[in-house]
């Protein structure tokens, strides 16, 4: 007889606390539990909560009563232990707590609490046959009541862990979380047609088109058999169902369809569809590389040979997605999973429809705006590793977390982007920098591509810890665009703005549009104006909430708040005096689009940005227009600037270049030059040369000569000096404390003591405290700490005594209240 043993579990629990907890687990289970298993277990006095098992052991803790696990979810992990491991390096790099990492990584589905709400799946079809009797008494219940959350689902079926019932429902598709059905899921249906079980054999449809020919007037419904043999017959000659919309779109009418279904012939059913699915084009081969691209082609190898990272330093419309795709079918052949990077889902879109027509099925899609159903099911194919589906994964930062298996290449378009970097809520890590050691973990391969690298990620390659690629051409032997600017300063002493217009750019923008030619607009703001001013005691609108002025919205004539969305109806009179002389000052992306719709009325005038773009399909909606040579002048924020390839743009317009560079942000100048020159990328992309015209009010600015030029290697080599010069990375680490109270005075008189106890050790190393621009936001004042870190210093210990120091903060009991946000690497 085996010796009977105490086994306990650590596990981490969706929670914002440093450390993990341990749980007992009841004998009986001893055989069932693994590291990375989902159980439930108690948290505090009465709740139930999902967690994940990352260890097992035999060590009692001394200082406590340890509560035993309640249930076990999973009959396989659903994490592997290399996700393990990357979770715990982000905790620690990225000074977050393991259960902020956890609530990150995994789909919401994966996490049910006894807060949970479920309501019943709208597609519900309730056959008792298929439920056990507690499952139907919680389907009665939640037809009666609509929404229940798991706690009172525990009163109704007298059962205390009720997380297993419920798992097993929402896979029967019976209920769904409540969060679920706020993201309005609704299950991809198509309606399917296939023969009846009478029609199962050639012979027997062969005798019935026989019986119509021997009749007048059914060629239609023949033509309608004769299509559905076509398309419903696999390769085995089998009959198979298959999307009716096909023969559809052939001329088959719908009317003989239900004729032929309601004599027994066939049969027309909604079946879910495959949310994922993209069909791979046999006819496409792959494009040949130029030369240039083949010689950075066989560079990008020689970097792999020596096991460091690339960076494919390429200039706008050189072809680095062609590489890319080379890349991923030598990846694909030795079998292994690829993880490709966007930092905007806007981009998928266009990458998507290039991708599959080489790789079809093996495509994946994963970010933000796909439901919680969608992302499981991604999940899932990626964690079995499954060898025909989503062996490529393009997604947002959030795809790092998926369970990989096999990855053999992490590429990282626009390596750059700032949207890498997740700022609310923790963990604020930068999915380029985790990509790095996530490729470590795998021993995978990694590619960073860029127009405008990273200054740190260029230096990492000008030092020779990573490989340096350079890709001077564009493909096809095209053109740089060519850059032009108009001098605001002298058009408003000249009168001859137009609005927000300089003559010089409208007279470009009739031109391009009188050759059929399209026009790309960039603003970086959204919203109408971003200010209403009172021309008498200069009074403006005020959130609230923040310290920051409202921003007009004409479409919904609503003032707003772009920090914390408080919303109020437009004043009609100054609030301080009464005076009813209101202006609006400046502008953004929406009265652009107004005024260019008055300018030229016959035109199409399309905008883009967060306001246009919040549901799944938007992005992908407007770009297929443009595409499509639908949309004449594109108005968008920097969703416009990120990697887009139109072959009719021409012309594109920087309306304030200004406001990019005068922000109070060491990385103003570097953001400004990437955004400017990747903007001006999206110009004359294929045969003809493209144009640029830079609207600024200090035409000689040493910046906008180099968007001009086109030189990032000059930038680059003015740019690190002064980063050298006023210790800023990538010679010293950034690490941003930031602490939030409701009174100010509490605030300030906190944030100047953890100061001083930084100091202590820190000495000059640390900075402020000091309000940043914006000194309150959702009723919260900020008082902000920066330290400057050696590049050298021992990063794990200076996180060790910030974290005891923060402790020590917190021990006083006045200070329990404040909240701080600590924030590695700001971006």
């Amino acid at each position: 007889m085996s010796e009977r043993k105490t086994l306990f579990v650590n596990v981490i629990l969706p929670v914002p606390i440093r450390k993990e907890f341990t749980y007992r687990v009841p004998y009986e289970l001893n055989e069932n539990v693994f590291a990375g298993l989902r159980v439930i277990v108690p948290f505090g006095r009465s709740k139930l909560i999902t967690g994940i098992i990352s260890d097992i052991h035999e060590i009692r803790p001394t200082d406590y009563q340890v509560k035993y696990i309640e249930h076990i979810l999973d009959d396989h992990p659903i994490i592997t232990p290399k996700q393990y491991q990357f979770w715990q390096w982000i905790s620690n790099y990225y000074m977050a707590p393991i259960g902020d990492v956890m609530n990150a990584a995994l789909p919401s589905n994966f996490k049910l609490a006894s807060e949970t709400k479920v309501v019943l799946h709208p597609d519900f079809n309730f056959n008792p046959d298929f439920f056990t009797e507690r499952e139907i008494e919680i389907i009665e219940t939640l037809q009666l009541k609509e929404v229940l959350d798991l706690k009172e689902i525990s009163v109704v079926i007298g059962i205390k862990t009720v997380q297993p019932i419920i798992k097993q429902l929402i896979d029967k598709k019976a209920i769904l979380s409540l969060e679920e059905l706020n993201e309005k899921f609704t299950p991809k249906t198509a309606f399917f047609i296939f023969f009846s079980p009478d029609y199962s054999e050639f012979e027997q449809i062969q005798e019935y088109i026989q019986f119509l020919e021997s009749k007048k007037g059914k060629e239609k419904q023949i033509k309608a058999i004769l299509s559905i043999l076509h398309h419903g017959t696999n390769e085995d000659g089998d009959f198979t169902p298959f999307l009716r919309k096909k023969i559809l779109d052939e001329g088959v009418s719908q009317s003989s369809l239900n004729t032929l279904e309601k004599n027994g012939i066939l049969i027309q059913e909604k079946m879910e569809i495959n949310r994922i699915n993209f069909e791979k084009d046999e006819t496409i081969s792959f494009k040949a590389l130029s030369p240039s691209q083949e010689i950075s082609f066989n560079e990008i190898h020689e970097g792999f040979e020596q096991k460091k990272v690339c960076l494919l330093h390429g200039v706008t419309g050189s072809g680095k997605t062609e590489i890319y795709v080379q890349l991923i079918q030598e990846s694909l052949d030795r079998g292994e999973q690829i993880l490709f990077l966007l930092p905007e889902i806007a981009l998928t879109t266009q990458l998507i429809q290039r991708l599959s027509a080489y790789f079809g099925e093996q495509i994946g899609v994963y970010h933000s705006k796909f439901n919680q159903n969608e992302r499981v099911e991604i999940w899932n194919h990626v964690l079995d590793n499954d060898p025909n589906r989503f062996r490529i994964i393009l997604g947002a930062r959030s795809s790092i977390f998926l369970p990989f298996q096999n990855l053999g290449l992490i590429i990282v378009d626009e390596e750059h982007e700032s949207s890498y970097k997740q700022y609310e809520p923790s963990p604020r890590y930068n999915a380029r920098d985790c990509s790095i050691v996530l490729s470590m973990l795998h021993k995978a391969n990694v590619i960073l591509g860029s127009a405008t690298p990273a200054l740190e990620s260029y230096y990492n390659a000008k030092t020779e810890k990573y490989k340096l690629i350079s890709l001077n051409e564009r493909f096809g032997d095209v053109i740089l665009p060519e850059v032009f600017c108009a001098d605001v300063k002298k058009e408003r002493r000249n009168k001859s703005m137009t609005s927000h217009f300089t003559s010089f750019l409208l007279e470009h923008i009739q031109e391009a549009l009188d050759l059929g030619e399209q026009i790309i607009l960039f603003q970086n703001r959204r919203g109408y104006t971003p200010y209403w001013m009172c021309e008498i005691c200069n009074w403006t609108p005020q959130c609230k909430n923040c310290d920051v002025s409202l921003t007009y919205h004409k479409h919904s004539n609503s003032l707003k708040c772009h920090y914390c969305s408080y919303v109020t109806k437009p004043v009609g009179s100054c609030s301080s005096c009464g005076s009813n002389r209101i202006s609006m000052l400046g502008f953004g992306t929406e009265k652009i689009e107004d005024e260019l719709s008055i300018m030229f009325p016959e035109k199409v005038i399309q905008r883009m940005d967060l306001d246009t773009t919040r549901t799944k399909n938007a992005y992908s909606n407007i770009l297929n227009d443009f595409d499509a040579r639908k949309i004449d002048i594109l108005v968008g924020t920097q969703m416009v600037t990120k990697g887009l390839d139109f072959d009719n743009v021409n012309l594109v317009g920087i309306l304030d270049a200004d406001m990019l560079l005068n922000r109070a942000d060491f990385r103003a100048v570097e953001r400004s030059f990437q955004l400017m020159t990747q903007v001006a990328g999206r110009s004359g992309r294929r045969k003809k040369r493209g144009k640029v015209i830079i609207q600024t009010g200090d035409p000689d600015h040493w910046v906008i000569q180099k968007v001009i030029e086109h030189d990032f290697v000059s930038f680059y080599s003015s740019e690190i000096i002064e980063r050298k010069n006023f210790f800023y990375p990538p010679f010293y680490k950034i690490i941003s404390i930031t602490l939030k109270h409701r009174d100010e005075n509490i605030i300030n008189s906190a944030s100047i003591q953890l100061a001083l106890k930084l100091r202590e050790t820190f000495k000059e190393r640390v900075l402020g405290p000091e309000f940043p621009p914006v000194k309150r936001v959702y009723n919260q004042f900020l008082k902000k700490i920066t330290l400057k870190i050696e590049k050298e210093a021992n990063d794990k210990k200076v996180k060790e005594r910030i974290h005891q120091i923060i402790d020590d903060f917190y021990s006083v009991p006045l200070n329990k209240s404040i909240r701080i946000v600590l924030d590695v690497d700001p971006a």
